[in-house]
């Protein structure tokens, strides 16, 4: 009888719980919050299988720095904007990046779904982003 109690009791909990929490974190009212997308799309990195995809898919003609002076982008005929500077991406959005890279963008192919994770393609976006911050990573100069 006790172990029927429990299990009854134990069911009860477990079908109550989901239907009295919130919809949306945060909200405690319910109901989903409009949410406007974000310009910027935040991913905790992966370095390690970032660099890989980035050496693999990216680097041929982008360079391995994000220079975009390669000799397969020169033989093509391509003008690769600069990664390594700041203002080269300032005005895209993330979004605007992420879409470039799965859709394809003139001569670049698109990076589809086969070959690359939604979160893989946010990681290679930061690491392109962060190519620009490398200046500051390097060796500090000498003291005179």
């Amino acid at each position: 009888m006790l172990k029927n109690f429990l299990l009854l009791s134990a069911a009860i909990l477990f079908g109550v719980t989901p239907a009295s929490a919130p919809a949306h974190p945060g909200s405690g009212t319910g109901t989903p919050q409009e949410t406007k997308p974000s310009a910027t799309i935040y991913v905790k990195p992966a370095p390690a299988s970032t660099q890989k995809l980035y050496a693999v898919d990216c680097a041929m003609c982008h360079g391995d720095k994000g220079d975009g002076k390669t000799d397969l982008a020169t033989g093509m005929q391509l003008t690769l904007g600069d990664w390594t500077k700041p203002k080269t991406l300032a005005d895209k959005t993330d979004q605007e990046l992420f879409n470039a890279i799965r859709n394809g963008k003139d001569k670049m192919p698109a990076e589809g779904e086969g070959r690359a994770k939604d979160d893989d393609v946010r990681n290679l976006i930061i690491y392109i982003r962060n190519m620009s911050k490398g200046t500051a990573a390097e060796a500090p100069k000498p003291a005179n």
